[in-house]
């Protein structure tokens, strides 16, 4: 087992990494839209957010030597269904390989978050 970890991504608000590689897999904690050039969440919806974990995702996986098209399994938290729609949107942009996917709705998430995703990806 590795930990893995990159200064271009929010560091870990609590005990745990951003992620760990075993063998040739790479599973992220969930990332929120926090700017790591700033320490918090800067974007107000859940389109500006999830562009920002998306690019927060894309540094911990660089990191790790590999990148958003080799993920192989997302999971995602929304604390309003009402933004599925949206959040599809971005998401699509970003994960074109069409991993496999849950999606969730929670009561309430890290930071007042509007969406977080955590990812498994083959390095």
């Amino acid at each position: 087992m590795e930990t893995i970890h990159s200064d271009h991504a929010p560091a870990a608000l609590g005990p745990y990494s951003q992620a760990m590689r075993v063998g040739n897999l790479i599973y992220t904690s969930g990332q929120i839209g926090i700017d790591p050039a700033v320490g918090k969440i800067t974007a107000t919806t859940v389109e500006g957010q999830a562009a920002q974990v998306c690019a927060n995702l894309r540094a911990v996986l660089a990191a790790a030597g590999t990148d958003l098209t080799r993920v192989v399994k997302t999971t995602c938290f929304l604390a309003d269904m009402g933004d599925f729609a949206a959040f599809n949107e971005v998401y699509a942009r970003h994960f074109t390989g069409k991993p496999a996917r849950s999606c969730v709705a929670a009561k309430a998430l890290p930071a007042g978050a509007l969406c977080e995703i955590e990812v498994i990806a083959e390095v």
